[in-house]
Order: structure tokens, then sequence, then C-alpha cells
């Protein structure tokens, strides 16, 4: 009986070490395919951002090539339209980095001075060795140069989009015929792309709401670079919680540059309030409660994609992740997985909630 445990626990321990083999080769894999793995996963969030319109526009009587022609031509807009507006803020910045971080070093060593006559001494040398106050505006800029240089393949990530748009549009058919017209098949594959449409077009569209407010806001404020941040918001409003945090703080900071605390308490609490309402009201009533991560796979989720995939992987990061998710959900077998990826409030109530 003993031995056969012996057996047993033997087999349990050599299917998690191939298991865990077979994960670290899968991930070096990806890692060294970034250059190509990363133009096209961005291409496939595209297609999933454009898809609704783009049957939309097929459900009002057009036919698929105009459709997709539509679909192409609002893409290839949009893009232009960042890469102009976006592009030589970005390189401003970029030459100016030094500047604002040599500015920012000597605010905050006028603050420590300060702090010091009113007797909370601190050792500024000491703090600035173990934290630089400037990292923050170089991981911002750091994101968008990343983005800015995935889009330099521009053409094949369009290319890419339209095959992919071409494909959606005639693969439902070729699986209802490969499967035979299997209902239990086609409603488990419908029910996840649903799932994953709706929650890539509404968050596209509360971060886009929420990255034109940022920009409205550091215009009316006067903060340099408003369209920048705005952007910034944008992309990382994708990822719950910690996102918001990381595109604060760099506009905050340039704020404190130019014009001091104030100016720098008035930018936080904008950010604040955009965040607070998109975030804790409009989000939730739109998304719904099975939708949520806990924050610590989200903070899991952006280190391991950033590591993999490089800047735009922190971006991706939580549509991968939270496509992982609904995945493990629409089975019995793999809904524990996907409850304990998510949060609290998104658990099942009881056995029933999950049959």
């Amino acid at each position: 009986m003993s031995k056969a445990i012996d057996e047993i626990r033997e087999g349990t321990a050599l299917r998690f070490l191939v298991m865990a083999a077979a994960f670290v080769i899968v991930v070096a894999g990806m890692r060294a395919a970034q250059s190509i793995l990363v133009p096209f996963l961005l291409s496939i969030f595209i297609a999933v951002i454009s898809g609704p319109l783009l049957f939309w526009l097929h459900r009002k009587g057009l036919s698929i090539a105009v459709s997709l022609l539509v679909v192409v031509v609002c893409v290839l807009g949009i893009g232009t339209l960042i890469g102009i507006l976006v592009g030589t803020s970005l390189n401003d910045f970029s030459q100016s980095l030094p500047m604002y971080q040599a500015k920012l070093q000597e605010k905050t060593s006028a603050l420590f001075g300060l702090l010091g006559k009113l007797g909370i001494t601190f050792s500024d040398k000491l703090i600035f060795e173990y934290v630089d106050p400037g990292a923050a505006m170089r991981l911002a800029s750091k994101v968008l140069a990343g983005l800015g240089s995935i889009l330099s393949n521009s053409f094949l990530i369009l290319l890419t989009v339209i095959f992919i748009l071409l494909e959606a549009a005639t693969f439902p058919a070729k699986l209802r015929a490969s499967f035979d017209s299997s209902k239990v098949s086609m409603t488990g594959f419908d029910s996840f792309m649903a799932s994953i449409n709706r929650y890539m077009v509404i968050k596209t569209y509360v971060s886009l709401a929420t990255g034109a407010l940022v920009a409205i806001w550091l215009v009316i404020l006067g903060v340099d670079y408003p369209l920048l941040w705005g952007l910034l918001a944008f992309l990382l409003n994708y990822v719950p919680n910690i996102g918001s945090i990381m595109a604060a703080i760099p506009a905050v900071l340039l704020a404190f540059i130019q014009s001091g605390g104030i100016l720098a308490l008035l930018t936080a609490g904008g950010y604040l309030v955009f965040n607070i309402v998109m975030g804790s009201v409009i989000e939730p009533r739109f998304m719904g409660r099975g939708l949520g991560l806990s924050t610590l796979i989200v903070f899991l989720s952006l280190v391991f994609w950033g590591w993999v995939l490089g800047p735009v992987g922190m971006v991706l990061s939580i549509p991968l992740t939270m496509t992982l998710k609904i995945a493990l959900s629409s089975t019995k077998e793999t809904m524990w997985i996907s409850t304990l990826l998510g949060t609290a409030s998104s658990a099942p109530e009881g056995k029933g909630a999950a049959e």
C-alpha cells in the first residue's frame, strides 16, 4: 500500500516538474520572440476592439469588404493622429528629461531643507541614494517610447489587423462546420468571445474618456505635454488600481517642477476624481462584478508581462490576463482558477453559483 502511495507521489512530482519545465521553455521562447510577438499581440488587441464596429456596419447592410475598409480607415486615421499629436511632444520630453530630473532633485532638496527648519531632519544624500524621484518620469518615457518603436511597424500591424478581421468574419461558420453545428461547443465559444469583446470595448471606452479628461484638465492647469500624459493615462487605465497611480506620478512631478506644490495638488486631485468616477462608478456599472482581478494578480501580471514583452507588455498585461481569466471561467473544471485570479466580490457565492 505504501509503495503504491509513493509511486503516486513520484508521478505527481514528475508531472509538476514537467509542467514547470514546459512553462519555463514557453516563457523563454516568448521573450526571445519579443520582436515578433509584440506586434502580433498588438494587432490582435486592435482587431478585438475594432471587431464590433465591423460587424455593426455589416448588420446595417454594408458588405464585409466595405465595412472592413471603413474600419481600416478609422484605425489608420486614429493611429496617424496619435503619431502627429504625441510624437513631437514625446521627442521634446525625452530631450528635456535630464533637465526635469535635475530640477526635481533641486526642489526635493529644498523641500527637505524646509522640513529641516521645522525640526524634521532628513539625510537627502542618503534618500537620493536609495530613492530616485525621477524614476517615474523615466518609466513613463520608456513606456511611451516603447509604444512608439512598436508603431514604427505600423504597416505590418495594419496588415495583420486586416487579415484577423477578415478571418473573424468567416471563423464562426468554419467552427460550425468543424463541430457539425454542435450547440455545446459553439455556445461556449460564443460566450467566451462575447465576454472578451465586451470587456475590451468597455475598457477601451472608459480608458479613452479618462485620457481625454486628464488631457483637458492638464491643459486648463497649464501643465506641459498634456497630450502625452493623456495618452499615458489612456494606456495605463487598462491596468486597474496600479495603472492610475503610475499614470499620475510623472504628471504630478512635472507640475511640481513647474509651479510647486499647489499645481501638483491640483493635478493629483484631478487624477483622483477622474479615476474614482471612471473606475468606481462608471466602469463597474457597465462591466459587471465578475470581471475583476485581485490587486496581487494585477501587480504580478504587470511585472511578468513587462519582463517578457517589454514596455508594451505592461500595457497589454491586464488584457492578456483577463483573457486567460475569462477562458478559465468558461468551463467548470477550471472555474476555481478563475475564481482565485478574481477579487473577493467577483467570487461566486456558494456551490450553486458556479453551476
